[in-house]
């Protein structure tokens, strides 16, 4: 509950973005900076906060980060400049670093054979992106214009002291709530013993499928209520909604991804992973528009007319943020099992890349779509960046069978069948 808040808390410009923009007079790309220096904030101090956890317990490093956190959400409601709101969105951004700290308590806890299904359950606390896009647009309408006690503000201004209020309320119960006594895996080691792990190349591989599966869900939970509004002609509040619709299963279907992993292995759900995510967003990266033909005699035709409708481009994105779900569980499955002394560092690393992932593409969604003049360009990069994790994984996969079964190396089927009756006739 308490990551859910602080994942609402990370992701709430997503929907606080629109009206910001009309207010500030802001430009897409101005806009796009707000959400993401929010994400890079929320990305940078994974690991050190991973660490801390596993060194002092998860308890305290929560707590205090939710305390924390609640000050500079505050203070978003008093921004009156572009320059004063990115500071402030940048500090509210901490909220992010919230993932690993989790990850790492709730490890420190879960029994191995289960922690597929208890970070995956842990992690659907991810579900925090939709919840501004519920509750935003009903109090941004019902509130705009009125003042409250101590010069509050309606509108959109009223969203982050709701969510500063929260935060406090809910520092409160974790503290007293969860279990006095902290399990602290790290305690011991030293610093050096922490980053070991951190010089394999498999953590940093890890770290790129996690920007596929996170750091994409983060970039289009807030990139995806503009687009909607600006490439359907829908309100706040139905873009808030739809978006809901791709946000629900990337987060609720993670515990059901652990429980694949856990029961089937996490290579086969990140195969299905992204397998789906390449044919969606191969088919949503596609523009609209039809092929014009030059005829000898001087006449043109137009021909394969195609255009991209709400709700199948709906339904495409329902079916990605599936796949992501899954693999966002099954990512953090490989971490316990490959490095269960320091999940906190490592899972801290690839929580932080990931969430890297998630500051880098909205404003690399933003400049492709002025470069190419297409809004699917988003699209177009998510294929390429799923397309590199895939093909690095195969061949990854490829080597170490080879490598485990080097006499099949060079075959290309199953051995040829002895003819019927050979070996009796051997025999006789």
């Amino acid at each position: 509950m308490a990551f859910t808040l602080m994942f609402a808390v990370w992701l709430m410009f997503g929907i606080l973005g629109k009206p910001i923009k009309d207010e500030f007079g802001l430009t897409d790309t101005q806009l796009s900076w707000v959400s993401a220096v929010a994400v890079l904030n929320g990305s940078m101090w994974r690991l050190p906060a991973g660490m801390l956890a596993d060194r002092i317990g998860g308890r305290k490093v929560f707590t205090a980060m939710l305390a924390l956190t609640a000050i500079p959400a505050f203070l978003v409601s008093r921004a009156d400049s572009y320059g004063m709101l990115l500071a402030l969105a940048f500090l509210v951004g901490f909220a992010g670093n919230s993932f690993s700290v989790g990850i790492a308590w709730n490890a420190a806890w879960a029994p191995r054979e289960r922690q597929g299904f208890a970070l995956g359950l842990f992690g659907a606390g991810n579900v925090g992106a939709s919840v501004t896009k519920f509750i935003g647009p009903p109090i941004i309408l019902a509130t705009a214009g009125t003042t409250y006690a101590l010069g509050v503000q309606g509108g959109w201004r009223l969203i982050p002291v709701v969510y500063g209020v929260l935060l406090l309320l809910m520092a409160v119960a974790v503290w007293f709530l969860t279990p006095k006594v902290d399990r602290m895996p790290g305690a011991s080691k030293s610093l050096a013993e922490m980053l070991t792990p951190l010089r394999q190349l498999r953590v940093w591989r890890f770290s790129l499928y996690y920007v596929a599966v996170f750091g994409a869900y983060v970039a289009l939970s807030a990139w995806l209520p503009l687009y909607y509004m600006d490439n359907f002609d829908v309100s706040l509040t139905t873009a808030g909604l739809l978006t809901a619709l791709f946000i629900f299963p990337a987060s609720l279907l993670r515990p059901v991804g652990g429980w694949f992993s856990d029961r089937w292995g996490a290579r086969k759900a990140m195969y299905g992973t992204f397998f789906v995510m390449l044919a969606t967003t191969g088919v949503l990266m596609m523009p609209n528009g039809h092929i014009v033909i030059n005829h000898a005699d001087g006449t043109s035709t137009e021909h394969l007319a195609y255009a991209m409708h709400i709700v199948p481009f709906t339904v495409l994105l329902f079916l990605l943020g599936c796949s992501m779900g899954v693999g966002k569980a099954a990512v953090y499955k490989h971490i316990p099992e490959y490095f269960p002394g320091n999940v906190g560092p490592v899972g801290g690393l690839v929580g932080m890349l990931g969430g890297l992932g998630g500051f880098i593409l909205p404003p690399l969604f933003a400049y492709t779509k002025v470069w190419t003049g297409f809004p699917t360009s988003t699209f177009f990069v998510l294929f390429v960046l799923v397309a590199v994790c895939l093909l690095w994984m195969h061949l990854t996969v490829v080597r170490m069978l080879h490598e485990r079964s080097p006499e099949v190396a060079d075959k290309l089927d199953e051995p040829a069948p002895h003819p019927t009756g050979s070996v009796q006739e051997a025999r006789a």
